[in-house]
């Protein structure tokens, strides 16, 4: 019977080697399982490249960015707790759409309204980046009149971390504002008058449409159960001045992804 101790023993050297110390291309002593010594050395897969990926754009010169699944497979495709990618995020309808000043509140010109919320339950220390854009129209009034004073109202949208109760104190992530003004009397402009009360006596005339609000941001998340909330805010100034603003009438977006 033909013996192969040799064959055998080097087979078994080798294999002990690689359970202890991984492999090395280019490095004699690995540090890792796989090792490359190599200064200038590069990793190819071929499956990630533009022929065989949908999600490599194929431009020369441009990189892509690489992600690491469940499994830890890596992949091109971007994954998100949230992602409205080209669909309507919000509606009017489904979230808290609208907020006002009217003289029947407090006289501090100041009104805010959440918008909606999201619930997030994490089991390790992770981060959370949002990115949102939220389209805002601005009236004098729920009949959707058009504001004409001399006053200008600004807008704004914001997310909180974990507060039941907005404060001033709280810290809004995100936040982003637009200040909208249409001083459009006649009956004042020209004419050196400073009364802001005088009636209005020509129709409302103003660019209507949508704005929008946009903005980015990274929340840093502690394992357990968290509450992100989504508001929007509308000034006037120290004293009220009838303000109607809706959010949501048109094409909005919301991108959540957690890392």
């Amino acid at each position: 019977m033909k013996k192969n101790y040799p064959t055998l023993l080097i087979l078994f050297t080798f294999l002990n080697v690689f359970s202890q110390s991984g492999v090395g291309i280019n490095k004699t002593t690995p540090q890792q399982q796989l090792h490359l010594g190599s200064s200038t050395g590069t990793i190819r897969v071929d499956g990630l490249n533009a022929t065989n990926n949908d999600y490599n754009g194929g431009v020369a010169g441009q990189t892509y960015p690489l992600y690491v699944d469940s499994n830890g497979d890596l992949t091109l495709k971007v994954t998100a707790t949230n992602n409205s990618d080209g669909t309507d995020a919000y509606t009017t309808a489904g979230v808290n759409g609208t907020v006002a000043i009217t003289g029947a509140q407090a006289n501090d010109g100041y009104e805010v309204v959440e918008i909606t919320s999201y619930t997030f339950n994490v089991t390790r220390n992770t981060v959370l980046e949002i990115k949102y854009s939220l389209s805002v129209e601005v009236f004098k009034s729920s009949a959707l009149d058009i504001i004409q004073d001399i006053y200008a109202r600004n807008i704004t949208n914001f997310f909180t971390l974990d507060t039941p109760t907005l404060l001033s104190t709280t810290r809004r992530y995100a936040a982003h504002s637009k200040c909208y003004f249409n001083f459009n009397n006649p009956d004042l402009k020209g004419s050196g008058a400073v009364d802001p009360v005088k009636p209005n006596l020509a129709p409302a005339n103003a660019s209507t449409g949508y704005i929008y609000n946009s903005g980015t941001t990274y929340m840093y998340l502690t394992p357990g159960a968290h509450t992100i909330r989504f508001y929007g805010s509308v000034t006037s100034g120290t004293n009220n001045r009838d303000t109607y603003v809706r959010f949501a009438g048109g094409p909005d977006s919301i991108f959540m992804r957690l890392y």
